[in-house]
């Protein structure tokens, strides 16, 4: 990666995402370092690298709250299927027949696409141990992008109502899982100049015991470190905790001790107006994954009502079979038009609010709000250049809306993490962006053939 001890990014369309919300239409930032040393309309001197961001907008980073890493190399595996055929028959089945170095693959895979297309930091949610956490956490830094590593946490074999249908491959006891996320907390928390944490990663309901959930939340508070689980996917979620808690989603997590800042909640479709009153009083996190949710028909997140209650909402992709790209971009593109016609309201979710979403509710979600986010003195360094000389963003009168209705990952030119420069003029400089894809195809095809998973065109096909 390049490194250098400043830099000046001139002439730039400055989304700050300040306070204030100031938008410098000429604006100018400097790095000393990993840190933004300076915002300004006119820049105080020059640096040892000057960038010029003539015809492109400089924000922060984008920040992805929820991510399989693993998944990248099993995209489009399960297209067009229900969510239990999903996971029974494709996801699980190949995800359970990983080795390490699949795992790393696939993470390379996952991160060369965020870097390409603006994201600078992310949570991925479960590493399961036949992933290799080591490996992934290895090349998370060498590539160089920020991220929170959950390590999968469960004692269990079920799926929300659904019990004992989990695929023997991704089966882990509790006791391998806290030892090795305790072994991972010693090596890597905040390592890499800051760039990783260790996370524990809470499986769905119905794969996690009570006991186990409550044993977490106190070894998570301890550690002073955070949690993520999907909560509220499915309506099964809600059965399951009527009938084994007798209460709503919220309840259960208020119960375990599950709510608070520390926690993020993927997906959190199905809550009720008074749950999500209780979420905005505890600020505990919603990763709000539109394309997910909508491939897979799982529902409607109420984010304009969340939003309105003061719930810190982030966005993530989730993963390839789910979604089927990394890209950020066309997530806020998303998140900003499903709301719209469940509530008739074609002011709601704007394009303002998702980009928020995905720096400033990022930033929230990973615990470093007051270091990431926004582009202000004194934060950290990741930023991302988004070039608007294309087609679909002429003309260019409004770049924010333009941005989230027209733009998309590819229009990304330079990502910054940490004051390192990852992409420049579209090309990564930490990775081999050719090598990885080759190793990617090859890594595919063998873990599909040893699997014994069939994925083709529904189409016939003529040799």
């Amino acid at each position: 990666m390049d490194s250098f001890e400043s830099i000046l990014i001139k002439n730039g369309y400055v989304l700050t995402i300040d306070p204030k919300r100031r938008i410098l239409p000429k604006g100018n930032i400097r790095i000393e370092g990993n840190k933004i040393t300076e915002v300004s309309k006119s820049p105080s001197n020059d640096a040892e690298l000057v960038i010029d961001a003539s015809g492109k907008i400089v924000m922060p980073g984008l920040i992805d709250t929820h991510v399989h890493l693993a998944q990248a190399l099993i995209r489009g595996c399960a297209d067009d299927v229900s969510l239990v055929d999903w996971l029974k028959n494709y996801v699980w089945v190949l995800q359970g027949n990983f080795t390490h170095a699949d795992g790393k693959a696939s993470a390379e895979l996952c991160m060369a696409e965020m870097i390409r297309t603006g994201t600078t930091g992310f949570i991925e949610c479960m590493i399961h141990s036949r992933y290799g956490f080591d490996g992934i956490a290895k090349s998370v830094e060498k590539i160089g992008m920020r991220a929170a590593l959950s390590k999968i946490i469960m004692d269990s074999t079920g799926y929300a109502d659904s019990p004992d249908i989990m695929y023997p491959g991704m089966v882990e006891s509790a006791g391998d899982c806290l030892q090795e996320t305790e072994a991972m907390l010693k090596k890597w928390q905040w390592d890499a100049n800051g760039r990783i944490q260790v996370w524990y990663g809470l499986r769905s309901l119905g794969a996690v015991s009570d006991s186990l959930f409550k044993q977490v939340v106190q070894l998570a508070r301890k550690h002073k470190t955070r949690m993520t689980m999907h909560l509220g996917e499915v309506p099964d979620d809600v059965r399951y905790v009527q009938e084994n808690h007798g209460t709503n989603l919220v309840g259960f997590a208020r119960k375990l001790g599950l709510l608070g800042d520390d926690m993020v909640f993927a997906h959190g479709i199905h809550f009720e107006d008074q749950e999500i009153q209780e979420l905005a009083a505890t600020q505990s996190n919603i990763s709000h994954c539109p394309a997910s949710n909508m491939k897979l028909a799982s529902g409607f997140a109420k984010v304009p009502e969340m939003l309105e209650h003061g719930v810190p909402v982030s966005l993530g992709c989730d993963g390839g079979p789910s979604n089927n790209t990394y890209d950020m971009i066309r997530e806020m593109r998303l998140a900003a038009l499903i709301h719209k016609p469940r509530v008739n309201d074609p002011t709601v979710v704007s394009a303002e609010q998702v980009i928020e979403m995905a720096t400033l509710g990022g930033a929230k979600a990973l615990g470093l709000g007051d270091e990431l986010g926004s582009l202000e003195q004194g934060k950290l360094a990741d930023i991302i250049l988004v070039d608007m000389r294309h087609l679909n963003l002429t003309p260019n009168t409004n770049p924010v809306s333009n941005l989230v209705y027209a733009g998309s990952g590819n229009d990304v030119d330079t990502v910054i993490v940490d004051g390192k420069i990852l992409l420049r003029d579209k090309e990564h400089l930490t990775l081999d962006r050719d090598a990885v894809m080759v190793k990617a195809e090859k890594h595919a095809v063998d873990l599909i053939e040893r699997a014994e998973v069939e994925i083709e065109p529904k189409w016939p096909i003529f040799d």
